[in-house]
């Protein structure tokens, strides 16, 4: 075929029919043309040339052109020529000549790979299109049909892109078959070599939140706020949202005329079961929401640990918990708190043990009857530490003491603690525990004598360990999270890394004023090869 015998027309026509087929530009399509008409002219002439192909964008003639640069040095014969030629063109350097070529016929084989470049290019084209459109959509519900439903994952079509949903994603024991119609939230779109990939989910909570808005106005116009959603896909789900109008009840708003809206929503979740909860600033009233339908007695909050203890009636147990833990799991997700459940009768027995193991520690410790240590452990004392740091005169406002009382009960604590610190430290040299992990500023002397009996001697050593292993040794030490334990590891370690940036700043400063090593030099110790205690 000869380009000459193409109608400019038809070509311009089958430009603008792919540029709507493809939701690209037109200009795209010509481009993808020109670069086409350009390969196969240089197969004629010489692939070492510079051949370019233009498309009159108004007629459609094709002009092939051979472009050769003027330059001053010609390192290139085929694409370059010298200033004196140039010259003779009326042409300096930098500018290039360009020469007409006539029109090429195609051959099978040119057609053929004209074809596949014009289709690679649209191809692009279109992969950067859709994700120039999508990548901004990152968190928005989109609607789409279902294209290839495998085991591993969902292929959706989306009109002008596809979708891929992973299993993980979807929910569990939903059935989603080729032609299906389905919503799903976009979580990702990130560009790869084979084009945009755009991941969808349906088990996100992000997915729950943006359902309430579609179908909430007072949400979608802010007057309603999404506070959290706690999810387990297909099962149940938690949403706790707050009011910025009083006159608005936000969880009737949710639920809507008779659970109109939040229906609607359990259908399109394949009938997960969800709980609308009233948010609140108080931690305490968060948390007892979060729970329902089970009723709370009591709540202890740790705000240091992130721990919360709830006491619930016995009856209320198994409400509480829910089946297989779902009902607190959901809570804790929702509330930020790890949530402890307990029985009143759990707690009453749990209390009972504490105050007469206090009682205990104090009667033996001190040397007083069990009614003055009744006194101390129910005025909140946990140990003798606590005594020592409290002034005569606060002890003496305790019921049935006096100042006479309270000022024994001072000294025999400071007499004990002193004799426990004196009898703590002979241990501690006896089993030749280094000077560092005694001054730590963080453990008491109980603590570290804990931890030599478990042969952990040094700081290094305290480094080694995990959460849990640490956990385990001070636990009866009033250690009791692994957060706690976590911190005290942090701490210990710290000197690994004031030690490790010193000997990076000794090695550039030596660099920089000492020669490089020569090869059969060995290389000098590191900061790694120093032993622990």
């Amino acid at each position: 075929m000869d380009t000459s015998s193409i109608p400019g027309l038809e070509l311009l026509q089958i430009a603008d029919v792919v540029a709507r087929e493809k939701s690209i530009e037109r200009e795209e399509v010509i481009a993808a043309m020109e670069e086409a008409i350009q390969k196969a002219g240089r197969s004629k002439y010489g692939h070492d040339r510079d051949i370019r192909a233009m498309i009159d964008r108004k007629s459609g003639s094709i002009q092939l052109e051979r472009w050769t640069e003027v330059v001053e040095e010609v390192e290139n014969d085929a694409t370059q020529m010298g200033l004196e030629e140039g010259r003779k063109h009326e042409l300096e350097a930098g500018e290039f000549l360009k020469q007409p070529l006539p029109p090429i016929e195609f051959g099978r084989i040119a057609a053929q790979t004209a074809k596949q470049v014009i289709s690679q290019k649209v191809r692009e084209a279109e992969r950067a299109r859709q994700y120039e459109e999508y990548k901004h959509r990152v968190g928005e519900i989109v609607l789409g049909t279902v294209k290839r439903a495998e085991s591993y994952s969902v292929t959706i079509d989306l009109g002008r892109a596809e979708g891929v949903m992973r299993r993980e994603e979807m929910i569990p024991r939903e059935n989603l078959n080729q032609g299906d119609r389905v919503r799903a939230y976009i979580v990702d779109v990130r560009e790869e070599v084979r084009g945009p990939q755009i991941f969808l989910s349906r088990s996100a909570n992000d997915f729950m939140a943006k359902l309430f808005t579609q179908e909430v106005p007072e949400i979608y116009d802010g007057i309603i706020e999404i506070k959290a959603v706690a999810r387990e896909p297909g099962s149940r789900a938690k949403i706790s949202v707050l009011s910025r109008d009083q006159s608005i009840d936000p969880v009737g708003a949710c639920v809507g005329l008779r659970g109109s809206r939040v229906q609607a929503v359990v259908g399109e979740l394949q009938g997960e079961k969800i709980e609308i909860i009233p948010f609140s600033e108080d931690p305490v009233t968060f948390i007892v929401n979060a729970l329902a339908p089970a009723e709370v007695a009591k709540v202890v909050v740790d705000e240091v640990a992130g721990r919360v203890e709830v006491v619930v009636p016995d009856e209320q147990l198994s409400l509480a918990i829910g089946r297989r833990g779902q009902n607190v799991r959901l809570a804790s997700q929702l509330t930020g708190w790890y949530i402890d459940i307990l029985t009143e009768a759990e707690e009453s027995e749990r209390r009972q043990e504490e105050f007469k193991t206090r009682s205990a520690r104090f009667i033996e410790a001190l040397n007083i009857d069990d009614v003055i240590a009744h006194l101390l452990v129910a005025e909140g004392f946990v140990s003798i530490d606590d005594i020592v740091a409290t002034p005569v005169s606060e002890l003496a406002t305790i019921q049935g003491f006096d100042e006479d009382i309270a000022g024994e009960l001072l000294n025999r604590a400071v007499e004990f603690s002193e004799a426990e610190a004196k009898r703590i430290t002979e241990e501690l040299t006896k089993l030749k525990v280094q000077d560092d992990l005694k001054e730590a500023e963080y453990l008491s002397l109980s603590m570290v004598l804990t931890l030599a009996e478990n042969k952990v001697l040094c700081l290094d050593d305290l480094a080694e360990l995990d959460s849990e292993e640490l956990l385990e040794l001070l636990g009866e030490h009033g250690i009791e999270d692994e957060a706690a334990a976590g911190n005290i590891i942090m701490a210990a370690r710290a000197h690994w890394f004031a030690e490790e940036d010193a000997a990076n700043e000794a090695a550039t400063e030596a660099g920089n004023e000492a020669s490089p090593e020569g090869p059969g030099e060995e290389p000098s110790a590191s900061a790694d090869d120093v032993t622990s205690c």
